[in-house]
């Protein structure tokens, strides 16, 4: 075998180590899935492109492959240093490992990948310096990005001698001035959320160095002298458009100056703030919810003609009172720990916009909009069609992958504390991502009285111990994402106050009735073929929404329980069952038609962790499955 290509599906479990070692192998792309296993350090000296990037891999960059070319394993478990024989890998053009777990510093070795011309170390916890006379020697290097690091120090001068294409070395703590080759309007979005500066009108929204940043002393009178002659001709131009200035922000509904906006970005963007601003208009408005408005933006890219550009999503969060500092800072930190979040089923937060009384978080723009419009508003002009059940489980799996990745490959682990059937979005090939993490708890002052809504979580939605204690913790999320899947099979909707109903108690209690549960499936997708996939799913959902936290299983067993159905259903095969055997009704203890489940009548195992293998235990009328 010369070349393994199983990239963008859904294959999981443990990948064979012994394909490492496969003498004529040269090609291995398994991106995209939820492979887990250690990449060996030493692997066969022919593999020449490995792309494993966005699976769940531990291990370090393999320094044996003296061939490789391609080494792309971005968003896995990689761990450990930099290997100081990086050396070894003379022909390599890219390396990404983006979004792992990689530590230490970067060795200075690194200068001989004299071919290297994409390097990607971005969102790990590499400290030290940037090491001084190592890229800059790599004159085939034009994309570079270290972001989202622990990096100090200034940057070395001689990065000015490479002609990049990109570069990002944001979110650091770099100090000192930018190389004067790098301080130019392509490079504006090259260095946020450091502490580097730049000269005066270098055009790369840094701040000034201490004495301007150098310039002889002529030169230095010489820009004074303009600076004050600009600023009478700016005088003056001001008095003259005052009229103009009041009209215009008579019309902005905010009543605001960009100026008192913040931007902080989260990849680089050919955007400001003003433009997102400017666009932030009632016809604009897509959705609003408790804690705010979605806009839908078109987007014009910097010197492009009017009809190019992209669409982002907008959501603008208010407050009616100006934030505290203590307030503010907490979600700036955790919208930065969001923001350098890369998951293929998590929508890419691009940036987030600033006031003191408001938020504006940009998304990346999902076209078909979300699982909720789908499945619940078919009665409107316009609707979509229904969804087939294999698409429905898809976007199942999708959106676990998405919510496992924050609960367990996150450190510390992410609680979306809000996950619905409305904050699940489609893109074009319905590849489902969560979105619309509860950053609007962040904006209540404690001992404010506020709406639980606003608090983080919607009714219908909110687990039992959210709703009394505001505990949060990832079973939170499981409880929620069990009303998804409750959703997803029968076809109601999460809840109806007019109609008293709620769809996890209703679930519940025709759990508790026993088979056949063929009534409860949505009449969209009631096929016999899907049958028992279905009802396996749906009583999924029903653990996941025990009353007891214990008793929910982890996302990672939920999401190998949903990859494991839509397996057996590919393969024709029978063995997708949960909690149901032989026609048994189940007996779990419930009182006055509480939703209480006890350790005695449903508990989820995970012996075995890695496994990804969970075991339900219930209690039925005729025996105990195992």
């Amino acid at each position: 075998m010369n070349n393994l290509m199983l990239y963008n599906n859904r294959f999981s479990g443990d990948f064979p180590e012994k394909i490492w070692s496969f003498k004529k192998l040269t090609t291995v792309m398994i991106q995209n899935n939820s492979f887990t296993g250690v990449l060996p350090a030493v692997i066969s000296p022919n593999i020449s492109r490995i792309e494993m990037g966005n699976n769940m891999f531990s291990g370090s960059i393999p320094t044996s492959a003296i061939r490789l070319t391609v080494f792309r394993a971005e968003n896995n478990q990689l761990a450990g240093e930099l290997p100081a024989d990086m050396s070894n890998l003379t022909d390599l053009t890219d390396l990404s490992v983006s979004g792992n777990r990689i530590t230490g510093s970067i060795p200075a070795s690194i200068r001989l990948l004299q071919k290297l011309n994409s390097l990607n170390l971005s969102g790990n916890r590499i400290s030290g310096v940037i090491p001084p006379a190592s890229f800059g020697t790599l004159l085939a290097l034009t994309i570079l990005d270290l972001s989202g690091n622990e990096l100090t120090g200034d940057i070395p001068s001689d990065l000015g001698n490479l002609n990049f294409n990109s570069l990002n070395v944001s979110s650091n703590q770099l100090t000192g001035e930018v190389p004067l080759a790098l301080q130019g309007g392509a490079y504006d979005r090259s260095f946020l959320g450091t502490r580097l500066c730049a000269r005066s009108g270098s055009g790369t929204n840094l701040p000034t160095c201490p004495g301007g940043g150098g310039g002889g002393g002529g030169h230095d009178e010489l820009s004074k002298g303009l600076i004050i002659l600009f600023s009478m001709l700016a005088g003056i131009v001001l008095v003259g458009s005052a009229g103009i200035a009041w009209l215009l922000l008579r019309r902005r509904k905010d009543n605001q100056n960009v100026t008192d906006w913040k931007m902080t970005q989260f990849t680089p963007l050919d955007f400001t703030e003003s433009d997102v601003l400017s666009n932030i208009r009632e016809e604009n408005v897509i959705g609003s919810g408790g804690s705010g408005k979605v806009y839908r933006i078109h987007l014009a890219s910097r010197g492009a003609g009017s009809g190019a550009g992209r669409i982002v999503a907008v959501k603008k969060i208010w407050n009616a009172r100006k934030l505290d500092a203590k307030l503010d800072k907490e979600f700036e930190a955790e919208v930065t720990v969001l923001g350098n979040i890369r998951h293929n089923n998590i929508v890419k937060l691009l940036c987030c916009v600033s006031s003191q009384d408001a938020k504006l978080l940009v998304y990346e723009y999902m076209e078909n909009g979300s699982l909720d419009r789908w499945l619940h508003h078919r009665d409107r002009e316009g609707a979509p069609a229904p969804l087939d059940w294999p698409t429905r489980l898809a976007i199942a799996i999708d959106a676990a992958r998405g919510l496992c990745y924050m609960h367990h490959d996150c450190s510390p682990p992410i609680v979306h504390r809000d996950v619905k059937s409305s904050n699940i979005l489609l893109d074009p090939e319905f590849q489902a991502k969560i979105a619309d993490f509860g950053l609007a708890r962040m904006l209540v002052k404690s001992g404010e009285p506020e709406s639980v809504s606003a608090v983080g979580g919607t009714f219908g939605y909110m687990a039992p111990e959210y709703v009394y204690s505001k505990r949060v913790n990832e079973k939170v999320d499981v409880y929620s994402f069990g009303v998804v899947l409750l959703e997803l099979t029968t076809g109601k909707v999460a809840n109806d106050a007019a109609a008293d109903f709620c769809l996890a108690e209703w679930s519940w209690r025709r759990y508790q009735k026993g088979p056949p549960f063929n009534d409860v499936v949505d009449e969209d997708i009631r096929d016999q073929a899907n049958l028992q996939d279905i009802m396996s799913v749906f009583m999924l959902g029903v653990f996941c929404t025990g009353e007891n936290p214990p008793t929910r299983p982890s996302m990672k067993e939920i999401l190998h329980h949903l990859i494991r159905c839509d397996r057996m259903s590919a393969q024709g095969t029978e063995e997708c069952q949960l909690g149901y055997v032989d026609g048994a009704a189940p007996l779990l203890e419930a009182k006055k038609g509480s939703r209480r489940m006890s350790s005695e009548s449903g508990r989820w195992d995970d012996d075995d962790e890695d496994s990804g293998n969970f075991v339900v235990h219930v209690v039925y009328g005729y025996s105990s499955v195992h």
